[in-house]
């Protein structure tokens, strides 16, 4: 038994990540177009928006994914969405008021670098059209490197992307045929050597670790070899085994998946790996060059977390484009439907996709922002939620307070505020998930926190 045993028996437990506050499995049918309509409405001048569009497809499924995608090998399903994702531009950019400026776009996916090159160019049009863009306004696409040829890295540089992010998940190949992600390290260094040609400042590679057959060596491996290509940031995020949600993921053999233990020596020795070749590491996840605008932020106190995960976006809110996109406004959220076929009839007839959403109490703001900060800097400052939200704020301090009291060995409570202590920062979602009243209140299950 290791001396993180104890610990991981009581945190490495199934918790949400956090990219929202409640979090979506709390979403519900009460929140209707209507309410977002009205909230977009309120948008004043000066304040600034965050675009994300979905693009719902691959050109084959990898079996870890839990992202909302389906597999296509026709271009014509594509072609129809995109139709109505302009549709769905045109009646949401009609709700903007003036003065609203974007500036930041990403595109998610699903793998929106299957998009024919016209259609990469039209989209970014269509855009560009509708809604009011910052002169600096981040352009980011996540990116397969198997879809990727000349014509695709042209007409992203006409779109104007700034920042891309590439998945890479493992270089080994037992772990890569396990998962149906063949993707060679060579594949992946030509991207990104194609990708700085292009003036591109900033480059993402995201890695898996908790992956069938991965071990220690193996990942270390991997991390080097991503290392050497020298991205700007680098996720490495623990694999989320939830086959109740995501059926191909029941063709993952269970029995070849590492146990708590070993995921969190292998998330503490790819750390370690990481910051000894001058990577800062931000959050529970997220690892960046100290240059690097992300790294900026964390240092500042500005760093925050969306459904993007860690961000330095300052914008007032996020919008999201797209069969089951989620959007963010001070008010509350709301997600479309996911299901592609629903989503076209809606917007085809002029109407917002939403599906379900949540409004946000006072109660709700003032616990997302301490789970925000737990999962930011792995601590709140006492004197800031009460600047924020007055003596709405003393029911979460005194709870920080009582349970820093009951676990000293991971945290403390003092002049400052709430803190955790080093060795607890791998479970800063446990910890979050202390505040959150929603938990075990509704359908959702999640996935192992560390």
């Amino acid at each position: 038994m290791t001396s993180m045993q104890p610990l991981l028996n009581r945190f490495a437990r199934p918790v949400p990540r956090y990219t929202s506050y409640p979090t979506a499995p709390h979403f519900h049918a009460g929140v209707t177009g209507e309410d977002a309509s009205r909230w977009i409405g309120s948008l004043s001048d000066g304040q600034k928006l965050s675009l994300y569009v979905h693009i719902p497809y691959c050109d084959r499924l990898c079996w870890f994914c839990a992202c909302h995608t389906k597999h296509t090998l026709k271009y014509e399903p594509i072609a129809r969405y995109l139709q109505g994702l302009r549709q769905e531009i045109e009646s949401v950019a009609a709700m903007i008021p003036a003065g609203v400026r974007v500036s930041a776009v990403h595109w998610g996916g699903g793998s929106p670098t299957m998009l024919k090159p016209d259609d990469m160019r039209a989209l970014m049009s269509w855009l560009r059209c509708g809604f009011d863009f910052a002169e600096d306004a981040e352009i980011s696409v996540e990116m397969d490197p198997n879809d990727l040829e000349e014509r695709r890295y042209k007409a992203l540089a006409e779109i104007g992307v700034t920042r891309v992010s590439l998945g890479v998940q493992d270089f080994d190949e037992r772990v890569q045929k396990t998962i149906n992600r063949l993707q060679s390290f060579e594949q992946t260094r030509s991207v990104i050597d194609a990708m700085r040609a292009l003036g591109v400042h900033s480059v993402n590679c995201d890695l898996l670790y908790g992956l069938p057959y991965q071990t220690e060596a193996t990942l270390a491996q991997t991390v080097e070899q991503i290392i050497s290509l020298k991205p700007d940031r680098i996720a490495l995020f623990g694999y989320a085994h939830v086959p109740w949600m995501k059926k191909h993921q029941t063709l993952i053999p269970e029995a070849a998946l590492p146990d708590a233990e070993a995921r969190y020596q292998q998330m503490v020795m790819a750390g370690e790996i990481l910051c000894r070749a001058g990577y800062r590491a931000i959050g529970i996840d997220h690892f960046a060059l100290e240059e690097d605008t992300l790294s900026l932020a964390h240092k500042a106190g500005r760093l925050h977390r969306n459904f993007q995960g860690y961000t330095d976006d300052t914008a007032d809110g996020l919008i999201g484009l797209g069969a089951s996109s989620i959007s963010q406004l001070p008010q509350g959220y709301w997600q479309n439907m996911p299901a592609t076929g629903e989503y076209l009839r809606t917007v085809e007839n002029g109407k917002l996709a939403v599906v379900r959403g949540i409004a946000l109490t006072l109660e709700d703001q003032v616990r997302g922002f301490v789970i925000e900060r737990i999962m930011c800097s792995y601590s709140f400052s006492a004197c800031e939620l009460r600047a924020r939200f007055g003596s709405d704020a003393d029911g979460v301090i005194a709870e920080a307070r009582a349970f820093a009291a009951e676990n000293p060995d991971i945290c403390q409570f003092d002049t400052f505020g709430f803190r955790l202590k080093n060795e607890a920062f791998a479970f800063a979602r446990s910890v979050a998930a202390v505040f959150d009243t929603y938990l075990g209140n509704g359908q959702g299950r999640h996935s192992q926190a560390v």
